[in-house]
């Protein structure tokens, strides 16, 4: 025997072993953290946080555009969803059967997710919260990252989205949705 294989035999590790170690110590973690906050004739009535299943598309989208320096026009869109939502990893725009989108406000599309400065592993839009105006009464239940801003449309890449922790929320005509999601990578 070698003295690598030798030692690595007589140390008690594999050199299976040691490459899946390595690969623990470099687990990366990408996370959104969604914070909706509700106002009613100017004062909050609710708030809600929660994380962001991120989908296996949404997975692919970052590792396509990181890693094999894709095209990319980095264009989101936040997006809401009507009660009880329950996302799948396999969810996409075009087939998520746990869910559906909330359009009853009055802008024309979904909301810009317009990211300030990356620093310590994070960005978010919180100089720049995606804002919708309620024209109706609704049940909203979570929200969801997509790269296309068609309200209701079911193209685009849907980066992913969750419930809230809270439960579902009854919003009423006049109400205003204030959206901050936060992008993270961890390594854990």
């Amino acid at each position: 025997m070698t003295g690598v294989k030798q030692g690595l035999i007589t140390g008690g590790l594999s050199s299976a072993q040691l490459i899946a170690a390595d690969a623990v110590a470099h687990r990366m973690m990408l996370r959104h953290k969604y914070r909706i906050e509700c106002f009613r004739e100017g004062e909050l009535i609710w708030d809600d946080e929660f994380e962001n299943l991120v989908v296996t598309v949404g997975r692919n989208e970052y590792l396509d555009k990181v890693y094999k320096a894709s095209a990319y026009t980095a264009s989101h869109f936040v997006g809401l969803t009507a009660g009880t939502p329950s996302f799948a990893a396999a969810d996409t725009m075009a087939s998520h059967g746990g869910w559906t989108e909330v359009t009853t406000y009055s802008e024309a599309v979904r909301q810009t997710f317009t990211p300030g400065t990356v620093a310590a592993g994070s960005v978010d839009n919180s100089a720049a919260k995606a804002v919708f105006s309620i024209n109706g009464s609704a049940t909203v239940g979570g929200a969801f990252l997509t790269t296309n801003n068609t309200k209701g449309g079911t193209t685009g890449i849907l980066m992913g989205g969750n419930a809230f922790t809270g439960g579902d929320r009854s919003l009423q005509n006049n109400d205003t949705l204030n959206v901050t999601v936060t992008a993270s990578l961890t390594s854990s």
